[in-house]
């Protein structure tokens, strides 16, 4: 990779491949992502979380999985989770049903600050939030 955003697209690229198998897009969406990342399976529990597979971390869900709002061609992201330096949401991220990532904002972990963020969409389709914990992963929520 040639630096270090590069490295985190691909990487974020990677995440919403498999954020879109786990929540069970359309399988044409599926394919597209299984082929971008050279994915045969995106079925991986255990690694990413969202409102219907809670894995290990059920009754986790209403502080983790990001709530989407969408007003026309603006995305709002609120994850309603306290933040503090030793537990909070460490990133947000919008990606497109072909890989495109739409945007995302990093956070840090200040006691004051809220974990939301705020997105424009370029076209009318469907799209994957992703809310990262670091103590509880990556959740993940389907929208269009």
């Amino acid at each position: 990779m040639s630096d270090r955003r590069e490295f985190l697209k691909v990487g974020m690229v990677a995440a919403a491949g498999l954020a879109v198998g786990a929540v069970g897009v359309s399988s044409a969406g599926a394919t597209g992502m299984k082929k971008m990342i050279g994915a045969k399976d995106l079925d991986l529990p255990g690694i990413l979380y969202t409102e219907e597979h809670l894995g290990m971390w059920a009754k986790k869900e209403e502080l983790h999985v990001p709530e989407v709002t969408v007003d026309g061609m603006k995305v709002n992201l609120l994850t309603p989770h306290p933040m503090s330096p030793e537990h909070h949401i460490v990133r947000h991220t919008v990606v497109a049903e072909d890989g495109t990532v739409i945007g995302g904002k990093t956070f840090y972990g200040d006691k004051d600050q809220v974990a939301e963020s705020n997105y424009e969409l370029k076209a009318k389709g469907k799209y994957i939030a992703t809310s990262f914990c670091n103590k509880h992963d990556m959740w993940v929520k389907e929208f269009t």
